[in-house]
């Protein structure tokens, strides 16, 4: 088993590798944004397998979003307390920058401390990350597909063009569709197959609206409504802060020796 130890500041995390008696075998910085640390992540999974358990100092407002894309990517994530680093730190201390020399003493301090509590997604989190996560994909495929209606109406008669955000509503596209019915050739046809296109995905979109809404319910009915309401209103970047705030909730697992599954995780 591989521990990767991590240093965390607001502009780089710092990553240790070490192998199970402590030695050093790894170290890499990365920024601290999403794509470094699916970098660290990448880099991770390439050296060391995935045999690999992630020890980061538990300092919340530093080491959420980090926890939060290793549990998305389905690594296994111990949080360290800080109360048990001054003695690691002291001991591991030598000549050199302090960043990867912290790194390591995070995660010997597992090594020395190993039945510290596992951070996870619990299943209503992860699974709302699944369904939010689609819905984003559909609703940008129907936004490229509305832009390229568009373009073909406007060819066929500018005049005709609808407002992009209006085609989220059946009655918009019931007319629409009415109008391009009695237009020949090739350019109406592909906008009448086109416009069947938007009609699926809206209705696939609404469908997981409303599971989504009901999920959040589930666990904290002010933001479900919250939700329901916003996307009622269109507002679906104010839904998708309901949900995430739900997402981003991670509950204590028991320590990685007592038989948590990985496969919870992420």
């Amino acid at each position: 088993m591989v521990v990767v130890g991590a240093d965390v500041h607001k502009r780089t995390h710092t990553f240790v590798a070490v192998d199970e008696v402590g030695r050093k075998i790894g170290e890499k910085t990365v920024k601290a944004i999403a794509a470094g640390h699916a970098e660290a992540v990448m880099w991770v999974r390439e050296r060391f397998g995935a045999q690999v358990v992630w020890a980061i100092e538990d300092c919340r407002h530093l080491s959420a979003r980090l926890e939060r894309d290793l549990l998305t990517a389905g690594q296994q994530v111990v949080r360290v307390p800080p109360k048990l680093m001054a003695q690691t730190r002291a001991s591991a201390r030598t000549r050199g920058k302090s960043d990867p020399i912290d790194a390591l003493a995070v995660a010997r301090a597992f090594l020395r401390e190993p039945d510290l509590p596992v951070a996870s997604h619990d299943e209503v989190s992860r699974e709302l990350k699944l369904l939010v996560d689609r819905r984003e994909v559909l609703v940008g495929q129907r936004g490229s597909t509305i832009n390229r209606l568009l373009w073909r109406v406007h060819e066929l008669d500018p005049e005709r063009a609808p407002k992009p955000r209006s085609l989220d509503l059946a009655k918009h596209r019931r007319i629409l569709g009415d109008w391009l019915a009695t237009q020949p050739g090739l350019v109406a046809e592909l906008a009448r197959d086109e416009l069947a296109d938007i009609a699926r995905l809206t209705e696939a979109i609404n469908a997981l609206a409303k599971r989504i809404g009901e999920q959040v319910g589930t666990v904290a009915p002010i933001a479900g409504d919250a939700w329901m309401r916003g996307v009622d209103r269109g507002q679906t970047r104010r839904g998708n802060r309901c949900s995430d705030a739900i997402q981003k909730r991670g509950r204590l697992r028991p320590s990685l020796r007592g038989g948590a599954d990985p496969g919870v995780v992420g």
